[in-house]
């Protein structure tokens, strides 16, 4: 395997950043990977594969949560391993639906626990990204407060109590960290 060209640092009053360690040529790759954790925005649900995120017109339906969708059962099988603990969440959260936050966010929960990291860790790990907290309004606040309950709500049927949380998993700080925080 090649050596990385990037190396991670921490900027003061700035975060975390990334920056070339060897020469690079114009239009390189410099890093690929699959994502920890991704989901359909409600608007593109049953429009688009859960797992490959392709249109398709006709897409197979999971036979028990009604809610994920695949373009073919190639990719619901691919997608099981992620999908089995949510398929349970959904399912009991019947027939209200999680914002696509705290499904997002769930993902992330049930990855963490698998314990299996995935090449987009190798930079940075999900523990790596910085909270916003102390930058946001105490209104803003109140509504992670209240995505944070919602969480544990939706996540009931796999997760009964904090303990079964990743370690050093705080539910609150966790959606205040990256791009959780954006359309909330």
């Amino acid at each position: 395997m090649e050596r990385c060209k990037l190396e991670k640092f921490r900027s003061p009053g700035r975060g975390n950043g990334l920056r070339a360690v060897a020469p690079l040529r114009p239009g390189e790759l410099l890093f690929r990977s699959e994502p920890l954790a991704y989901t359909v925005c409600k608007g593109s649900r049953g429009v688009v594969c859960e797992r490959c995120l392709c249109r398709k017109e006709k897409l197979l339906r999971c036979s028990q949560c009604k809610v994920a969708r695949y373009c073919g059962s190639e990719c619901q099988k691919q997608a099981w391993q992620d999908h089995k603990r949510e398929c349970k969440c959904l399912k009991s959260s019947e027939p209200k639906f999680p914002p696509d936050s705290v499904r997002l966010l769930g993902k992330v929960v049930f990855k963490l626990l698998r314990e299996s990291s995935c090449a987009s860790e190798k930079l940075y790990s999900f523990f790596d990204l910085e909270s916003n907290i102390k930058n946001l309004s105490e209104e803003k606040k109140e509504g992670l407060r209240h995505l944070a309950m919602t969480l544990q709500l939706y996540l009931k049927e796999e997760i009964q109590n904090a303990s079964q949380l990743p370690p050093a998993f705080d539910i609150f700080e966790s959606f205040a960290k990256g791009e959780l925080t954006n359309g909330t």
